[in-house]
């Protein structure tokens, strides 16, 4: 249970709460438990004394002729019983059947009387009501020989002075508190402020930074408890560096990727405009022009493709996705640029719906994986008459594990082992290849198959000829 309610939630305030929520709680559990205390320690001192009034009252009970039983009191020893300021006190005796002897014959006799009671060495006390107060009363069963039963002697007393003995212990002892309460909250109070002093520092340090400073904080001037904290933010501010870094980066590959056919672009237009002209030279600078367009355009897309596949993870809800029929649309849509370049593009897999080859992931950045991996080996798989160029796709499962792979083969140049992990870098493209690609496709695969847990290889497509040729493999991990 809280006592202090704040619409925002406060470290600070929830220690706090926490802290005096139990003090004040168990504040009045303490004053009950001192009242009962009270109660016990003055009832201690006037009950010895109401045992030794009833003691000595004993001792006047005589035994006459006759097993006679008389009480004597003299003068002096009743008016010192009756005589207090602040109670009253009042005495009975009772002899073996049950007559009063002497005393307050109204005065209650002990629950359960019946003329037979046992006596008994030490007296009993108990609580009554006489004459409409309270009263302690003590009672002593006094054996009589050769009588058929006890006399009894009882010595009652209001409780008066009892009560004020209560009363002034009680403010001995909690008096004192309503000063050490809020002395206590106040010290509670003054240490969460300086407990939390730390987080205030830490804080202010974090806010005095430059907005570009993102080196580690210092976790040995934090407490212990806030090391771990400590710790995650630097290890955040070490990923944020490096992925500023890598955009930074990615942006100046960018800007000089764009640069070269924007470039052309220009120069081709200024060329077209000058005086002299002919048709044939303008005709050839609009081919130019349109050559660098296209690049500048497929640099872009590839660019917004790069960015939509580092950031789908997050931004795209993943779905069933059928392989099988990914990959056969992305197949059909390249046939027209494979019968331009003269190359036969091939699938080899299963049918659409086939079962054990849906995988949850994004259909989009699927197929934009796909569609790069089979527009790579397009592009970088020569045609001639003498050795016409082949691509061939495939998706396989692997019946044991169920894992599914996704594969293109081509029968190309192939990449040298050295150079087949620097392929996936933006912007690198492998030497010797003579073809003016924008070197953004496999990163794209890369990190399209890290959003769906697949990973990417590369290999010879046929180990021991020339040319080689290229083997791009994308396994998914085993799932149902």
């Amino acid at each position: 249970m809280k006592i202090f309610q704040r619409t925002q939630r406060s470290l600070f305030g929830e220690i706090l709460d926490w802290m005096l929520t139990p003090l004040l709680l168990l504040w009045p559990v303490s004053l009950a438990l001192t009242w009962l205390v009270a109660q016990n320690l003055a009832n201690k001192p006037f009950d010895r004394a109401l045992i030794y009034s009833v003691q000595a009252l004993a001792q006047f009970i005589q035994v006459g002729p006759g097993q006679q039983v008389r009480f004597s009191l003299p003068q002096p020893a009743s008016e010192l019983l009756r005589a207090d300021d602040s109670d009253n006190v009042y005495y009975q005796v009772r002899g073996t059947g049950g007559e009063v002897l002497s005393g307050e014959r109204e005065l209650p006799a002990p629950p359960g009387d019946g003329g037979d009671a046992p006596p008994g060495d030490e007296p009993h006390l108990r609580d009554a009501e006489f004459r409409g107060l309270p009263v302690r009363v003590a009672s002593l069963w006094v054996p009589i020989p050769g009588a058929p039963g006890p006399a009894l002697v009882q010595v009652a007393e209001t409780r008066e002075k009892r009560s004020v003995l209560a009363a002034e212990i009680i403010k001995g002892v909690m008096l004192p508190q309503f000063a050490i309460l809020p002395l206590a909250v106040l010290l509670v109070w003054l240490a969460l402020v300086r407990g939390i002093k730390p987080l205030s520092e830490l804080e202010g340090r974090i806010r005095a930074r430059r907005p570009d400073d993102l080196s580690p904080l210092d976790e040995h001037a934090v407490p212990q408890e806030v090391g771990p904290l400590v710790a995650s933010v630097n290890d955040l501010l070490t990923r944020l560096k490096d992925s500023i870094a890598t955009q930074k980066r990615f942006l100046a590959d960018a800007a000089h990727q764009l640069k070269t056919p924007l470039a052309g672009l220009r120069m081709q237009a200024d060329l077209a405009q000058r005086q002299g002209s002919s048709a044939a030279d303008l005709k050839q600078s609009l081919q130019q022009i349109g050559h660098a367009s296209v690049r500048a355009t497929h640099t872009v897309n590839q660019l917004l493709a790069l960015a939509r596949a580092e950031g789908g993870g997050a931004a795209l809800a993943h779905q069933p996705c059928d392989l099988a029929r990914l990959t056969i649309e992305v197949v059909q849509e390249a046939v027209p640029r494979a019968l331009e370049r003269r190359i036969d593009l091939g699938y080899d897999g299963p049918e659409p719906g086939a079962p054990g080859f849906t995988r949850p992931g994004n259909p989009t950045l699927l197929k934009e994986m796909i569609h790069n991996l089979v527009d790579n080996a397009l592009f970088y798989t020569p045609s001639t008459p003498g050795r016409p160029g082949v691509v061939t796709v495939r998706v396989r499962a692997d019946p044991f594990s169920r894992a599914l792979a996704v594969q293109v083969e081509d029968n190309g140049p192939g990449i040298a082992p050295a150079e087949r992990e620097r392929v996936f870098q933006p912007f690198y493209r492998a030497l010797g290849t003579n073809v003016d690609g924008s070197g953004l496709g496999l990163p794209i695969v890369r990190e399209i198959a890290q959003q769906h847990g697949a990973q990417v290889a590369v290999d010879d497509a046929h180990p021991g000829q020339q040319p080689p040729g290229a083997l791009f493999t994308v396994r998914f991990a085993a799932g149902a």
